[in-house]
């Protein structure tokens, strides 16, 4: 696999990290999860739990080893630079200062492998007024300016339902962990990267941003609507709703033409788009006078026979049965001699020759602790008497 022999030490826990460690893992990375004795990740105990088994940590942690380290003591600080000096990258999620503090400075880093990729996330970022402030992803949504242009006109903002600023942090730690790699191969020097929950939504508000950088006013809400085009979003059908986006001139002029309403092509109050977003509830009106005639299915033959983007509104139990979700394995089944069959998502990479697999059962806590330290060089007795200590 794409990453086979890079060994990666994940010091992350709850999600952004283990999200990001995931990615690498599934590319073949061997990632060796750092975890307190006795509590491990607090995701261990969260989510859907199946006899006392959290299925959520499960679906982030999938071929993954776990070495519980009590990094508070001299003994774990010491392993986990032994370990470090072995490995290809570091990965934390704390805020800026607590590698400092167990003794895991960008120089003390440097010194035991210069080569060394070392990762980062964090709320804020590693520098600026914020950086010692704690949080998560609810304050991220609300600090990046993305609740703010999230939810209808006329209420509340609101939050995503999925914790966005985590995923997409992680994702963009992954990315930048990776091309860290590739720059290494061809210089030989390590790098740090950093990424935040808070820079991540940022990054992610698109044309949103662009229109204050032009005009200097905040977007409003628009719920389904789209911000910039018109007809678009969710038109009621003669059973439910059908989601219908016509982006472009192009594709609005197909969707008169399959709603049988190509009169309106000539129309001035609409000849635009510009014309059309100003007058969005009459064209809106227009649009959803024949959607209601019709069930969905009708309209999603129709709509896709003529090119133009549509589809139903799909709750879980929808997708997941679904014949093109499922054609892309976007659930997936981890056999768990333990635990029994656990369904997790699919990878959202597809490579061709080298494709992302599960070749690990998610850990149980410290469940590679012996193995890990052996290989550093522990002998049996050793192991022993730091498990005895608590560091392990």
């Amino acid at each position: 696999m794409q990453l086979e022999g890079i060994r990666v030490v994940d010091l992350s826990r709850i999600l952004s990290g283990p999200f990001c460690s995931m990615f690498l893992a599934d590319m073949g990375a061997e990632v060796i999860k750092i975890e307190d004795p006795g509590e491990g990740d607090p995701v261990r105990k969260q989510g859907a739990l199946r006899n006392g088994y959290s299925l959520y940590f499960a679906s982030f942690n999938r071929n993954k080893r776990s070495l519980t380290l009590d990094l508070r003591s001299d003994e774990g600080k010491t392993i986990v630079r032994e370990l470090i000096a072995t490995a290809d990258v570091v990965l934390d999620n704390f805020r800026p200062g607590v590698m400092d503090k167990i003794g895991l400075s960008r120089e003390e880093l440097r010194k035991i492998r210069p080569a060394l990729v070392v990762g980062h996330i964090t709320g804020f970022g590693m520098g600026g007024p914020y950086r010692d402030r704690p949080t998560f992803d609810f304050i991220a949504q609300a600090m990046s300016g993305f609740m703010s242009v999230n939810g209808a006109e006329g209420e509340p903002p609101q939050r995503a339902a999925p914790p966005l600023s985590d995923l997409i942090a992680g994702a963009y730690a992954a990315m930048g962990i990776c091309a860290a790699l590739f720059r290494r191969e061809r210089t030989g020097q390590g790098e740090e990267v950093a990424t935040s929950l808070v820079d991540s939504m940022v990054a992610n508000l698109a044309f949103l941003a662009s229109h204050y950088f032009e005009t200097g006013l905040q977007p409003l809400r628009t719920g389904n609507d789209h911000a910039l085009v018109a007809p678009y979003g969710l038109f009621a059908a003669a059973d439910g709703e059908v989601a219908i986006a016509p982006s472009n001139d192009q594709v609005y002029f197909k969707l008169l033409d399959a709603l049988g309403l190509a009169h309106l092509r000539g129309d001035p109050r609409f000849a635009t788009n510009a014309d059309r977003f100003a007058r969005r509830r009459e064209i809106n009106a227009a649009v959803e006078a024949v959607t209601r005639t019709q069930p969905i299915d009708h309209w999603l033959e129709v709509l896709n026979a003529a090119g133009v983007p549509c589809g139903r509104v799909m709750g879980l139990a929808e997708v997941f049965t679904d014949p093109q979700i499922r054609h892309q394995q976007m659930q997936i089944t981890i056999e768990d001699p333990t635990h029994g069959p656990i369904d997790v998502l699919g990878f959202p990479i597809k490579f061709t020759d080298a494709p992302c697999r599960i070749h690990r059962r998610p850990p149980e806590l410290g469940a590679d602790t012996d193995a890990i330290l052996a290989s550093l060089g522990y002998s049996t007795e050793a192991i022993a008497a730091l498990r005895a200590k608590g560091v392990t």
